[in-house]
C-alpha cells in the first residue's frame, strides 16, 4: 500500500531517502529549505547541489513549502542537520497528523541542551507522535544508496510496531533494515562516530599509518560504549550497524564529510576556512562540542573526544593531540 510520504531537508541524505521510497512506488514531497534547490529538482528531476549525477523518481516532488510538504502525509522523515531539528520540526508540528509515523534520520546532539534528535522530538511532537517516532541509523553514504549499491542499517523504536513500519517502508533489495529497540544507543552511535572520524581524519592528514587508524577506531567506539553506558544504552548496540558499522564507515570512506574535515586539519588548514568550503554539514564538528559536555557531566573519560575538541576550539595542533594521547598514563583495564 502506497503511504503519502513527507521529507524535511533536501540534502544528499534526504534526497537519497526520498528518492529510494518514490521509486517504491510512494508519492513523496520532499521538503528544502532552499528554493533553488527545489526549482531544480522539479526542473531537472537531479539535485544538482546536493546529488549530483543521480536521476531521480518523477513520484518525487519538491517543495520550498514546509505546510505543503506535510499535507496529508502518513510518514514523516525529518533529515534536517542536527541543530536545526527543534526549530524545522516545530514549525512542522501542527501540520503533522496525529496517527502519522516520523523517522529521523538526522544524526547529532543538540549543542544548546546535549539532547538527542529523540529528545528533541518529544519536546517539540504530539506525545503521541513522539511516542511511536524511529530513529534510522547506520553505515549509509548518500551516494552508494543512490546507486542502489547494497546497504544494511539499523531503525530504533520504542514501539516495536512503529520500528517493523518503518523497516517495511524502507527495505528493498538493496536497502535491509534491522530494527533495534535501543533507541538510546542508536542514536548515540550515529552521532559519536562522528566526532571519532574527525580524528581517523587528521591521522590520515599527518601522515600516520594503518596502525594509528585501527588504533582511533577501536579506542574510539572504547569511549562511545562507555559513554552511551553511562547514559542508558545496551553495550551490545554499539558493536551492530549503528554502532561499529558506521564508525567503519566513517573513519576509513573517502565520501565521509567528517574524515575529509580531519584530514584538512591534520594538514595544517584552519577549520574556519574548511568549513566556508563546505556546502553540506560535517555533523562531528558540533557533536564534539556536545559529546565533551556530555563527557564532563557524566564523568566519563573520553581523551579522544577530548583531543578531538581541543584541535577544533582550542587551537591546539593534531599532531600535539596525537603525543598526548600516547603518553596518558597507562591503564590497567584491557576495555578501557
Amino acid at each position: 500500500m502506497s503511504e503519502v510520504v513527507a521529507v524535511i531537508g533536501a540534502g544528499s541524505w534526504g534526497t537519497t531517502l526520498a528518492n529510494l521510497l518514490a521509486k517504491k512506488g510512494h508519492p513523496v514531497r520532499i521538503w528544502a529549505h532552499e528554493p533553488e534547490v527545489a526549482e531544480a529538482i522539479n526542473a531537472y528531476r537531479e539535485n544538482t547541489g546536493y546529488l549530483k549525477g543521480i536521476a531521480l523518481d518523477p513520484r518525487l516532488e519538491a517543495t520550498a513549502d514546509l505546510a505543503l510538504a506535510l499535507r496529508d502525509a502518513e510518514v514523516i522523515v525529518s533529515v534536517s542537520p542536527s541543530q536545526h531539528v527543534r526549530r524545522v520540526l516545530a514549525d512542522a508540528a501542527p501540520a503533522i497528523r496525529t496517527d502519522a509515523l516520523v523517522v529521523s534520520a538526522s544524526k547529532g546532539i543538540e549543542t544548546s541542551t546535549l539532547k538527542t534528535m529523540a529528545e528533541v522530538l518529544d519536546d517539540v511532537l504530539p506525545p503521541a507522535v513522539a511516542a511511536r517516532a524511529c530513529f534510522l541509523s547506520g553505515p549509509s553514504f548518500a551516494l552508494e544508496v543512490a546507486k542502489e549499491q547494497p546497504t544494511a542499517v539499523a531503525v530504533a523504536s520504542r514501539s516495536a510496531d512503529a520500528a517493523r513500519q518503518a523497516q517495511l517502508l524502507f527495505q528493498t533489495e538493496y536497502f535491509r533494515v534491522y530494527t533495534n529497540p535501543d533507541v538510546r544507543g542508536v542514536e548515540l552511535g550515529g552521532a559519536l562516530k562522528n566526532v571519532i572520524a574527525l580524528a581517523a581524519g587528521m591521522a590520515v592528514g599527518l601522515g600516520l599509518g594503518h596502525n594509528a587508524l585501527a588504533a582511533l577506531i577501536t579506542r574510539g567506539l572504547a569511549e562511545i560504549t562507555r559513554l552511551g553506558i553511562a547514559l542508558g544504552a545496551s553495550p551490545l548496540t554499539f558493536a551492530g550497524l549503528a554502532g561499529m558499522g558506521d564508525l567503519i564507515l566513517t573513519c576509513t570512506g573517502e565520501l565521509s564529510r567528517n574524515r575529509s574535515v580531519g584530514i584538512a586539519l591534520g594538514q595544517g588548514r584552519p577549520l574556519e576556512s574548511i568549513l566556508s568550503e563546505m556546502k553540506m554539514v560535517a555533523e562531528g564538528v558540533e557533536t564534539a562540542r556536545a559529546a565533551f559536555d556530555l563527557a564532563n557531566r557524566t564523568g566519563i573519560e573520553m581523551p579522544i573526544v577530548a583531543e578531538v575538541h581541543a584541535v577544533l576550539f582550542q587551537g591546539r595542533h593534531p599532531r600535539e593531540a596525537v603525543e598526548n594521547l600516547m603518553l596518558r598514563e597507562p591503564k590497567a583495564e584491557l576495555w578501557r
